[in-house]
């Protein structure tokens, strides 16, 4: 599970400066003040991929130090750290293991009995930020190919 998490985070990184270097470069190249909609709108979509990129890879971080603290023993390690939530403690007396979930992100608590519940260990604006920010890219890379479309349609001559 550990190195699961681990292999993400890099993955995550790459990605946004992939991103990153994507968008701006295109937008370089074209020059800001030439380029046309369609580039404009293809820059957006990879910056704004870069952006979900990094909130689920700092969503990641938060996960992985739920699980290097749930895997830690000692004296001290039950209940499970992460599923401890202040004024629950007899919800977490009943942890017997934890999973994670990785859309939404999350560090779960299962409990006796087959019940469930989501430790508090992700950040409440990352599962949102990056599904608003997967959105606003599509939407924008969307319309980034309709005008593309709009652009190949067009009469040359014109």
């Amino acid at each position: 599970m550990v190195m699961l998490l681990l292999l993400f985070i890099p993955v995550g990184l790459v990605a946004a400066f992939a991103f990153v270097g994507y968008g701006f470069g295109s937008l370089g190249r074209a020059g800001h003040r030439r380029a046309g909609r369609e580039v404009w709108l293809r820059s957006l979509a990879a910056i704004l991929g870069a952006v979900a990129a990094a909130l689920y890879t700092w969503g990641l971080l938060h996960v992985a130090g739920a699980v290097l603290d749930a895997e830690d023993g000692g004296a001290d390690a039950s209940p499970l750290r992460p599923c401890r939530t202040p004024g629950q403690w007899e919800r977490a007396l009943r942890v017997v293991d934890y999973t994670v979930d990785y859309v939404p992100l999350r560090f779960v608590c299962e409990t006796k009995g087959g019940g469930s519940y989501a430790a508090e260990s992700v950040p409440g604006y990352v599962n949102p930020a990056v599904l608003g920010s997967v959105l606003a890219a599509a939407a924008c890379a969307g319309a980034a190919a309709l005008e593309s479309k709009r652009r190949a349609g067009e009469d040359p001559a014109v």
